[in-house]
């Protein structure tokens, strides 16, 4: 058991001292901006302000699909947003997330620039602005609906709860460690049972569900998070690694996990978005040296 297994709380919290782990110095109980900076504009409709953590990756695929379909309208700029250094305190991205949470969106194309926060809200805002990635068949779209949020709900446990007791502590405590694995463990033995009778998670079209599931299960049994894979055992879920396989060999996939990504091989890091060619190696190991 843990070298905490006596602890009592408190009648009353009170937060006193950074709790460990890899965001200590930036984790606080409260909400607000902690520095005045506004946020950078490009030319494009949509500015996105991002990192390349599961979250940010879905919206990244989602503008990258959207553009392969030839949705001009899409084009977008990927502004780096440093979390691990505060990057979403500052004054300009408070502003459009009063959560501080990376991703955040800004339409510019309407009369009035619309703000869109919460990695799920982003994928539907989208989805409806183009029409695409989302069934008109009311019952396709409810299910792909249900798996989407499915996602929203779910996924604190294999982030928040697993990644963070597994990985981030700084002690390794058997009893969250134990209590996460077993919930993610659940969740990718739900996911391996419907794809086993469905090529997608809506059935056999691909939707703003798996866009949004992909980055967090995809990336799990592909070995992209937290290196738990073989703690895990997730070799065991066949169903669900065949439908990463085949979301991941998209091209748009390819390079939507590129962009704002600042972990994993350099060839695959794209630390900023302005431009289509930003993705060519010579553009790429430009953007990557600054």
């Amino acid at each position: 058991m843990s070298n905490d297994s006596k602890y009592q709380p408190p009648k009353v919290w009170v937060w006193e001292k950074p709790n460990g782990g890899e965001f200590a110095s930036i984790n606080r109980p409260t909400a607000g901006s902690r520095v005045e900076q506004e946020l950078p504009l490009g030319r494009h409709p949509l500015q996105l302000y991002s990192m390349g953590t599961p979250n940010g990756i879905k919206v990244t695929i989602m503008l990258e699909e959207l553009l392969a379909l030839g949705h001009s309208g899409a084009e977008y700029d990927a502004w780096l947003i440093k979390i691990s250094e505060g990057a979403q305190f500052s004054s300009g991205f408070v502003e459009l997330n009063p959560n501080s949470k990376i991703p955040v969106l800004l339409d510019t194309s309407e009369s009035k620039p619309i703000r869109v926060f919460e990695s799920g809200a982003i994928l539907l805002y989208l989805a409806e602005k183009f029409s695409a990635f989302i069934p008109k068949d009311r019952a396709t779209r409810t299910e792909a609906l249900n798996w989407l949020f499915w996602q929203m709900g779910s996924a604190p446990y294999l982030g928040g709860g697993f990644g963070h007791f597994y990985a981030y502590a700084p002690m390794k405590i058997e009893y969250a460690i134990d209590r996460f694995s077993m919930e993610v463990k659940r969740q990718l033995d739900v996911l391996d049972k419907h794809l086993a009778d469905n090529e997608y998670l809506s059935g056999s079209e691909y939707t703003v569900a798996d866009i949004a599931v992909f980055p967090w299960y995809g990336g799990l049994v592909k070995g992209w998070l937290y290196g738990a894979g073989e703690f895990l055992s997730v070799h065991e879920y066949t169903n669900v690694l065949r439908w990463a396989d085949a979301i991941h060999a998209r091209p748009a996939v390819k390079r939507g996990r590129m962009v704002n990504q600042m972990r994993g091989e350099l060839s695959e890091q794209l630390h900023e978005r302005h431009e289509a060619s930003d993705f060519d190696t010579q553009t790429a190991d430009k953007l990557l040296s600054r």
